[in-house]
């Protein structure tokens, strides 16, 4: 399945470290948007997606 043109965009998911942000965050860039990763507790979970 393809998302939508998000190019130029940038999209902040909350507790984007783990779980469904994660993905969120992770589709939302497959998709062209510049992204932030925010979490709380979880700061190696969030390094690794930043890396993604």
């Amino acid at each position: 399945m393809e998302g939508p043109d998000l190019a130029g965009q940038t999209v902040l998911v909350t507790g984007s470290a783990t779980g469904v942000g994660r993905e969120l965050l992770l589709s939302t860039a497959d998709c062209g948007a510049r992204t932030a990763v925010h979490y709380h507790t979880s700061a190696d979970a969030a390094r690794e997606v930043a890396a993604a």
